[in-house]
């Protein structure tokens, strides 16, 4: 079978390898039919995800059929349309007792760490696949995964219905999270440097936007948050000074949230820290997440249509990332397709 595989930085290959078989752990076997490219992806592409291990079948936003299932399996069936989880972990370290496997000591999450979904057929634990409503498509379903890694934000950030959300970049990470605060308060603002962007977010939910190109961060956000600044801050954009600036921008006792995955130096103020008594919390992949996502898209609370901008086979994937380093404003979301 056919399989996309980043043999080093910048090298990629369209590969040929065994079709999985199945075994005690890895239980389901899915054809997959969609599968979207992150930014993450493009990262390992580039050789800038410091998480990556090479040579490496990337791919975390996977959809597919169920093909074959294990003797044991009675959650899914033949047939079924599913989302794979892209995180395993063990199971009995700390983070895991804590129910953090997320963060699991010995995490391996698919494209990354592990083999993933760009390829043809997948393995996977029963316990990995969770089951698509009729209500939404392959390829729009690949939404559900950066939904998930959005409800993770939220979910550390404790964002609630009384907080003044400052959410930092409204890209792809950015819109996604939106969507999901939108519903659990009302008072967000959305920076970022573009104002279509800008523009969007707007549309989207967000009570108030700052073009940090043009206008002054700071001032804007005390201005919109009362003179205080915001309660919690979430850094989508996950650039060299966001971190310091979101320290900057959130007020006395507020939660700062982190997503940025650089090991470059970043200037940290520990009096912004130490005399607001902030909280600066981490937030990785996400944890349990595909159900309360689904469950949303079932109540009719989260529509994750026309976030797909372009489609690729995943025999040209190679053309499908030039077109993604081309940087054209057209680009949203892109997903290789396996009708090939």
């Amino acid at each position: 079978m056919k399989a996309v595989q980043i043999v080093k930085p910048e090298q990629l290959e369209i590969i040929e390898v065994e079709k999985p078989v199945l075994d005690e752990k890895n239980n389901v076997l899915v054809k997959m039919t969609a599968a979207g490219i992150c930014g993450s992806d493009v990262g390992i592409y580039h050789g800038t995800n410091a998480a990556a291990t090479y040579p490496r079948i990337i791919g975390h936003e996977m959809v597919g059929v169920v093909a074959e299932i294990g003797s044991d399996v009675t959650h899914v069936k033949v047939g079924d349309r599913v989302i794979v989880n892209q995180v395993t972990s063990c199971g009995t370290c700390y983070p895991c007792r804590k129910n953090r496997g997320n963060v699991c000591d010995h995490l391996a999450a698919r494209g990354v760490h592990i083999d993933g979904g760009f390829r043809e057929f997948i393995a996977v634990s029963e316990s990995d696949c969770y089951i698509l409503p009729d209500s939404i498509s392959d390829q729009d379903a690949v939404m559900i995964e950066p939904t998930t890694i959005a409800i993770q934000s939220c979910s550390r950030a404790g964002l609630e219905q009384d907080d003044m959300l400052l959410l930092y970049g409204a890209g792809a990470l950015g819109s996604s999270i939106l969507r999901i605060a939108r519903q659990m308060c009302d008072h967000i603002i959305v920076a970022d440097i573009m104002d279509d962007k800008l523009e969007e977010a707007k549309a989207a939910g967000a009570k108030y936007t700052i073009n940090t190109a043009k206008e002054s961060f700071l001032e804007k956000v005390l201005e919109y948050t009362h003179g205080r600044g915001a309660t919690v801050s979430i850094d989508a954009a996950c650039v060299k000074d966001s971190l310091l600036n979101l320290l900057k921008a959130t007020g006395n006792a507020g939660r700062v949230v982190t997503m940025g995955f650089s090991t470059a130096p970043t200037e940290v103020n520990q009096f912004l820290i130490t005399s607001k008594e902030l909280e600066v919390r981490g937030s990785r992949l996400q944890n349990k997440m595909f159900g309360k996502a689904i469950e949303l898209i079932k109540a009719g609370k989260l529509d994750l249509s026309g976030s797909i901008s372009h489609t690729y086979p995943l025999t040209k994937a190679q053309e499908a990332f030039d077109f993604i380093d081309s940087k054209d404003p057209s680009i949203r979301k892109i997903v290789l397709t396996f009708d090939f």
